[in-house]
């Protein structure tokens, strides 16, 4: 079974600054039908104005990755953590018992366009963690490049949660399949491009949780950019 959450019926907030569109709810955008899928709580996709940013704040208990699609985003933490985010990287911070951060823009004459997930994590009161890695556009290039996982196998990040994220850009006309397991999900999201899943389409800023299905049957209309988190 495949359902569609189209990008124009996402949550919006708009301050200026900062256009914000939210998957789920998030925030002052509340919808009870839409409160996450699985362990997948936020994807947001946020446009940020240079030299604007987030200031310091608090998180625990939740898994965040960042995945930079434009631009450049600044993250400082109360870990002692200092880094910058660009295409191609994924940042992984566990929020655990508690940490506090900000993240800015880090150019002041260009927008940064970036997607931040969480992951609800598979226990609270975790220790705090971080990591950064480059993954590089040709490690994602015709295939889903496995990018998160509880295990950190094949150089992914470690989610503390039953929970596989792919990275994948895909050229006009390719076609992939990602098969599931018994009883396990899928959330797709297209960040860029067009294509056909199950022979949906669906276009930059689309959604889809599958369940129900062996397997996710893609092909790219354009090229296109998507992730795509494998879901116990």
């Amino acid at each position: 079974m495949i359902q569609l959450r189209r990008s124009s019926e996402r949550g919006q907030a708009q301050h200026g600054w900062l256009d914000s569109r939210h998957t789920f709810s998030f925030a002052d955008y509340h919808d009870p039908k839409h409160m996450g899928f699985r362990a997948l709580r936020v994807l947001n996709e946020d446009r940020v104005q240079p030299g604007k940013g987030f200031p310091p704040h608090s998180h625990r208990d939740m898994e965040i990755l960042t995945c930079v699609l434009e631009g450049a985003l600044e993250h400082k933490d109360s870990l002692g953590t200092s880094s910058v985010i660009r295409p191609g990287e994924l940042q992984r911070m566990s929020a655990g018992t508690g940490v506090t951060h900000s993240e800015y823009n880090a150019s002041r004459d260009a927008a940064v366009h970036f997607l931040q997930i969480w992951i609800l994590p598979e226990k609270p009161g975790l220790r705090p963690g971080y990591e950064q890695r480059d993954f590089g556009s040709g490690e994602m290039r015709e295939r889903l490049r496995l990018v998160a996982s509880p295990d950190g196998r094949d150089g992914s990040l470690t989610v503390h949660q039953d929970t596989a994220v792919y990275l994948g850009r895909l050229a006009l006309g390719t076609s992939i399949r990602h098969p599931l397991g018994e009883g396990r999900f899928a959330w797709l999201q297209l960040a860029r491009g067009q294509l056909l899943l199950q022979g949906e389409t669906l276009r930059a800023g689309d959604g889809a949780a599958v369940s129900s299905e062996r397997g996710l049957d893609l092909q790219a209309l354009e090229p296109s950019q998507l992730l795509l988190f494998d879901l116990a």
